[in-house]
């Protein structure tokens, strides 16, 4: 039986407070980010002219750096770094990090030197502020993440009930304790077997209210409905005068990890989440973007069609487009446009697999800096297309995935598009059920979610995904 979220009213307050709380400490991090930069230019000029910046020698310096830093903070935002999932210091932190100074090294070279009113001389100046800058970066960050990670207060959370959705969140809040969450109790009446021995884990819900106090517990995630027990409800309403948030797992889940939990949401998740009415606006404000951005894109790049033209011809037989049906918002059928990037004879057109023998030399390399996709400004011209949207799937492939995968024709309640939320998550995706299903769970938040700034976000993301070579 499917559960009625929508009679949860009192969760939404309360997952409003959770990513209020993430937001906060990404905000933090931001602050702090800022205040290194400056920092660091302050002892940048101290070490440089060895005495203390007069009001004079920091004027001139700082209206250009700020300008510089401006970039630098979108280019650090673009890599990642301001991902709480990315925001630990490993291997993989330190790397990005590193990639991320070289370019804003890069585009701070290149604004001085093609800025010659600039009456400050940059060059030494700016090799010291990169060593100091990386040191008390670096340094921030660590200080940072131990704190969240050892020392800052925990939300202490209860959940009743148990699936896999509940795994997920503890594994996830395992793994990444900076998230600032830490489950202290599950009550479920199947036997279940976790690896953290902290986790206190009872059958009964009865005696909650002790558990409560006891264990400190801020907040009590719902795997089911109170609605359909009378003991469950009544012991929640005891609970009342401790003053700690209730929340629905569908809620808690996406608040957490940017997607919608399919299994366990029903008809009335749509009643109650998609309020398209109020989209209009946003719809069509995006409609003029993607005509305005589609357009300088075209213009920018028409000079290099007759190159791919060629090159696409001398390197394999067949047409300079590829053509390929797709089905779009409100089962509209449409002709996305590429670049071909595979061969025409021997060619199935089966989805394409990893190391693909039908791709083309050149088509590896328009795969890979996403040049086979330029055309499908034509698509977002005509309507068809958005710049950010579910990426639009094969006529016979939805009709096989609406029979196996619930809820799935509902990712077609707008327009698709280039790019979307579930390309930009991180996660490599193949075609199989599984992983559509997943892919699924990215599209409908960004169906419910969908905003200008989300949108901004996943354009951003995109951009450091072609950047960095990554896959979408």
């Amino acid at each position: 039986m499917k559960i009625n979220w929508s009679k949860l009213e009192f969760s939404r307050a309360n997952c409003y407070y959770i990513v209020m709380n993430n937001n906060l400490k990404k905000i933090t991090l931001l602050a702090g980010d800022i205040g290194v930069l400056y920092l660091s230019l302050y002892f940048t000029l101290l070490i440089r002219y060895s005495r203390q910046p007069s009001d004079q020698l920091w004027g001139d310096h700082l209206i250009p750096f700020t300008i510089i830093f401006l970039v630098w903070i979108m280019t650090f935002y673009i890599s990642n770094l301001y991902d709480l999932r990315l925001a630990i210091n490993n291997n993989k932190f330190l790397q990005t990090t590193g990639r991320a100074l070289l370019i804003s090294m890069l585009l701070s070279f290149g604004f001085f030197y093609l800025t010659p009113q600039i009456t400050i001389a940059p060059k030494t100046n700016l090799f010291i502020y990169i060593f100091v800058f990386s040191l008390l970066f670096i340094l921030w960050r660590r200080v940072f993440n131990w704190l969240l990670g050892s020392y800052l207060p925990k939300a202490k959370i209860a959940i009743i009930g148990y699936n896999e959705q509940v795994k997920e969140l503890v594994e996830e809040f395992a793994l990444r304790p900076h998230f600032g969450y830490q489950v202290q109790l599950i009550i479920s009446e199947e036997e279940i077997q976790l690896n953290d021995k902290n986790i206190l884990i009872s059958k009964f819900f009865d005696n909650l209210k002790n558990y409560i106090i006891e264990q400190k517990i801020d907040t009590v995630v719902l795997t089911t409905d109170p609605h359909y027990s009378d003991e469950l409800r009544n012991v929640l309403f005891d609970c009342l005068p401790l003053k700690i948030n209730f929340v629905g797992l569908p809620k808690f889940y996406e608040a957490i990890t940017g997607k919608v939990p399919i299994e366990v949401i029903s008809k009335m998740w749509f009643f109650e989440n998609l309020n398209e009415g109020n989209k209009k606006w946003f719809d069509i404000f995006k409609r003029f973007y993607d005509l305005l951005l589609a357009l300088i894109i075209l213009i920018i790049t028409f000079p290099f069609w007759l190159i791919i033209f060629l090159i696409i011809k001398i390197d394999s037989r067949g047409p300079v487009f590829f053509l390929s049906p797709r089905k779009g918002k409100n089962d509209q059928v449409f002709n996305l446009i590429k670049f071909r990037t595979m061969r025409v004879n021997d060619n199935n057109f089966a989805p394409t697999a990893s190391n693909d023998p039908r791709i083309t030399a050149f088509g590896k390399f328009l795969r890979k800096t996403r040049l086979d996709e330029i055309p499908q400004m034509i698509n977002i011209i005509r309507g068809e297309l958005s710049f950010v949207g579910p990426r639009p799937e094969r006529p016979e492939l939805i009709k096989d995935l609406e029979e196996k995968i619930p809820f799935y024709r509902e990712r077609m309640l707008v327009k698709p598009g280039a790019t979307g939320w579930d390309q930009v998550s991180g996660e490599y995706h193949s075609p199989s059920i599984e992983d559509t299903l997943k892919k699924l769970q990215y599209d409908l938040f960004y169906v419910k979610n969908r905003s200008i700034y989300l949108d901004i976000t996943i354009v951003l993301k995109t951009i450091r995904t072609i950047i960095t070579s990554g896959g979408i």
